[in-house]
């Protein structure tokens, strides 16, 4: 006597399940353009090795006899696979199943991917696409009574999904429609990515419209929108373009905060020395310039990955490697806002200090700053507020940390480049400018006495200027030592190595409470 019938009867549970919402809505899903979850796990993980959790797990009709008659599995699916040959945990959103929603779901399933993510310490990538809420309006009818969001038993899943960015790496994907908590879920994340075809909201066009706005999705909550106001970091064409930043994110990270982000083989010089890099910076003071090809070409070739680029211009935040070390990279964009910190771009600053603190990666900043966002709008955006909230962050990075000043430093924000009361490595390229304010624009107020007297207005404040522009040469500033060093652009790579070098015995793991902000 065996247990082979309770097997067939397991094989024929796990094959209903596999069928998910049933063949027409399998149709629906691929005739829209999208995947099953099930098809993205595979495509997500290394082949062959997802170990699902919970396959069974649904609702089942039986006949007069106790027989199984028809299962609907719940449209959770989630369990433990390899990215990279590293494990990680999955969870997904079966969309073919009730549209993602709670009511077709088994909340004991997402919390539990939740929790062997923070247990085992493991990365958590989520794949998202419904609402995965307290379920619909009909919910009501259908269990009797209203839902009360945070009630009794409620409140695992918003504890753990927060809990976790201090703990292990989350990485969201938006792949559908995704509204409510669905929303919740993909913006709790160190690294968010959606499809062009999808949208995000916190409620979706018929509700929206009962206020007045009536918007088709995408209008709502297309990538244009949630790009651009930072609610998801970056936006693609494919899902398949989708699983493959989430895998090269992650490649950067560690595990968890328990331990250290991997360091690969290195195949580029850590000593090569770019004659570009000595025309990079115009001297031109007004003139922009683009910073991208100077970050590719410092760091290891093809190591520079960037995040949130449509959010926060003025500032670029990317991972990157250097001899074959993962660092995190700010850098100022003066192609936007010339590089002064907007309230966005300290919003952005805030956040991916934050990551870097979380995980123990050494910060590199790459600086040209002309100091805050001035004028009506930064008012009201309270950038000055968001400006201190950033210097927190910063002065509380406890990671090592090296600046090279490219050119402006300015101001309140140009104080802002290192954390305050420890050391830190710092650089300045010979194009490098600092102060108090720009002379430009603050000359007349300065020296309004003198200009007002003189008989060529313009001719006089071209005087002063000039004065100063040769007493502010950053020689003057380094007689005095208040700047370490002034480098030949060229020596850059090869010290930033060093500084690499150096930074690997200081990361320490192990501080797991730290609280990552969303």
């Amino acid at each position: 006597m065996n247990w082979t019938a309770e097997l067939d009867e397991l094989r024929r549970r796990e094959a209903m399940a596999r069928e998910m919402g049933g063949p027409d809505k399998v149709k629906r899903q691929h005739d829209g353009g999208r995947l099953t979850v099930r098809e993205r796990v595979d495509a997500l993980v290394d082949p062959g090795s997802f170990h699902e959790v919970g396959a069974i797990a649904g609702r089942a009709d039986y006949d007069a006899r106790g027989e199984l008659e028809s299962f609907t599995p719940s449209n959770c699916v989630m369990g433990r696979g390899m990215v990279d040959g590293r494990p990680v945990v999955v969870v997904g959103d079966d969309f073919t199943v009730r549209g993602g929603s709670a009511d077709a779901t088994i909340r004991e399933k997402p919390i539990m991917a939740e929790r062997m993510a923070a247990e085992l310490r493991l990365p958590i990538i989520r794949m998202i696409e419904g609402s995965g809420g307290g379920g619909s309006v009909k919910t009501i009818e259908t269990t009797g009574r209203a839902n009360l969001p945070g009630g009794v038993g409620g409140t695992q899943l918003y504890y753990q999904t927060t809990a976790n960015m201090g703990l292990v790496p989350v990485v969201t994907l938006g792949l559908g429609s995704v509204a409510g908590l669905g929303a919740a879920r993909l913006a709790a994340a160190h690294y968010s990515v959606m499809t062009k075809s999808s949208a995000m909201f916190v409620a979706g066009p018929p509700v929206v419209a009962r206020l007045g706005e009536t918007l088709e999705k995408r209008a709502l909550g297309g990538w244009e929108i949630q790009c651009r106001a930072g609610g998801v970091d970056d936006a693609v064409e494919t899902e398949a373009e989708a699983f493959a930043l989430a895998r090269r994110f992650l490649s950067y990270l560690p595990s968890s905060v328990h331990a250290l982000p991997p360091v690969v083989r290195n195949r580029d010089d850590v000593n090569r020395r770019e004659e570009k890099w000595l025309t990079a910076i115009p001297r031109d003071p007004r003139q922009a310039y683009k910073v991208r090809p100077v970050i590719e070409t410092l760091f290891d070739k093809g190591s520079f990955f960037e995040m949130g680029k449509w959010f926060g211009r003025s500032i670029i935040t990317a991972l990157a490697r250097l001899d074959g070390r993962p660092v995190a990279v700010l850098a100022s964009d003066p192609v936007f806002h010339g590089g002064s910190w907007t309230a966005n771009a300290c919003e952005k600053i805030i956040r991916f200090v934050d990551l870097a603190e979380t995980f123990h990666l050494p910060v590199v900043y790459l600086m040209d700053c002309p100091g805050f966002a001035v004028g009506l709008e930064a008012e009201k955006t309270a950038t000055i507020r968001w400006g201190v909230r950033a210097m927190a962050a910063v002065n509380q990075c406890r990671q090592p940390w090296c600046t090279i000043i490219m050119r402006n430093a300015f101001g309140v924000a140009g104080v802002v480049h290192q954390p305050a009361g420890r050391y830190s490595i710092r650089y300045a390229w010979p194009s490098a400018r600092w102060g108090s304010l720009p002379l430009e624009g603050g000359v007349e107020a300065a020296y309004a006495a003198e200009v007002t007297a003189a008989d060529d207005r313009a001719a006089k404040v071209a005087e002063i200027e000039d004065r100063l522009q040769k007493l502010r040469s950053p020689f003057r500033t380094a007689e005095a030592f208040w700047v370490e060093e002034i480098i030949d652009p060229r020596d850059s790579r090869r010290l930033l190595c060093e500084f690499a070098a150096l930074a690997q015995p200081l990361l320490a793991p192990g501080m797991a409470g730290f609280t990552m902000r969303p």
